[in-house]
């Protein structure tokens, strides 16, 4: 297995030739399979809960079950910042999730660091930084890690870094067994062309997306990350049409909810076929509610609900 060290010390940019398109017969089948995607729940559904310690992070997989019947989870690193490295710890984690048939999907991973800083310097620690957490991922048995490019505000430059730093990530997932997703999730990985063009660059099959039907902002007030208003959305539909070719899951937000239970601000269906269409027709869904006008058990059920008419409408 190759060192971190001679990992670290890789600056080439992976700039290889753009991948295949499927053959029009190879497509065809690939949208006339059954649609039996696999609802998973994201951990963040619960943040406010697990900030204020009414729930213990170790405790999630078995709240998935026991309380919503889902059997497939989504870490976030927020909840266990210190534990990459602490494997007694992930193991109790994997002992309390095996022992109530929850599969560990992925951890997203947050506060990593800038992988698509202008500084090479700063990069690199990111990087190493993220490290950790895909040998964490391997431990757990998960797919994949959700990363986040953010970094420079230039987009040649954020291009250029982003390409070489998942490049760099997706071969080290590779000696691991684990892929390494980016979620569009603020500033130029909301741009769904954006973050697709980096997808193709690194043509790796270790790296790809991870579509978010609500993080298609990619421009904020002051170039904030979050919590500014937005200046330039892309459009939702086109972004996850552009993204789901190299998706290796799929987060289906959620805000609010009209009395037939439809997600309020977006059209599932229509998302949905998209994904469909896609051939991602066995992946993991995960459940990612956002709202604030009901109660997050209320939101994840109502979710929940949700895809499964979906599911079975376009089967």
């Amino acid at each position: 297995m190759i060192s971190r060290k001679e990992f670290i010390n890789k600056a080439g940019l992976f700039t290889s030739g753009a991948l295949l398109v499927p053959q029009l017969s190879k497509l065809k089948s690939m949208i006339n399979q059954s649609f039996n995607f696999t609802i998973s729940l994201a951990e963040w559904c619960l943040n406010k809960e697990l900030f204020s310690g009414e729930i213990d992070h170790l405790n999630f997989p078995v709240i998935a079950k026991k309380e919503y019947g889902i059997g497939a989870v989504e870490y976030v690193t927020q909840f266990f910042p210190d534990k990459a490295t602490d494997f007694k710890y992930l193991a109790d984690l994997k002992n309390r999730a095996d022992d109530h048939g929850v599969t560990s999907v992925l951890i997203m991973v947050d506060h990593g660091g800038f992988l698509s800083s202008e500084d090479e310097s700063v990069r690199k620690e990111s990087v190493e930084k993220h490290f950790k957490w895909i040998d964490a991922a391997k431990f757990l048995e998960c797919h994949s890690v959700r990363v986040n490019l953010h970094g420079a505000l230039d987009l040649e430059t954020w291009t250029e870094a982003s390409i070489n730093s998942l490049g760099t990530l997706a071969e080290y997932g590779k000696n691991a067994g684990v892929s390494v997703i980016v979620e569009n999730h603020g500033s130029h990985s909301s741009h769904g062309g954006r973050l697709a063009h980096v997808l193709k660059q690194v043509n790796s099959d270790w790296a790809g997306t991870l579509p978010d039907f609500g993080n298609f902002c990619y421009k904020r007030e002051g170039d904030a990350l979050w919590n500014t208003p937005c200046v330039a959305q892309y459009d939702i539909y086109e972004g996850t049409k552009e993204l789901m070719p190299y998706a290796k899951g799929v987060s289906a937000k959620t805000f609010n909810f009209d009395e037939d239970g439809n997600e309020s601000s977006m059209d599932y269906i229509r998302l949905f076929k998209i994904i469909k269409e896609s051939g991602f027709n066995n992946g993991y869904v995960g459940i990612e509610y956002e709202g604030d006008s009901i109660p997050a058990n209320q939101g994840i059920k109502l979710t929940k609900s949700l895809l499964e008419k979906v599911r079975e409408e376009l089967n």
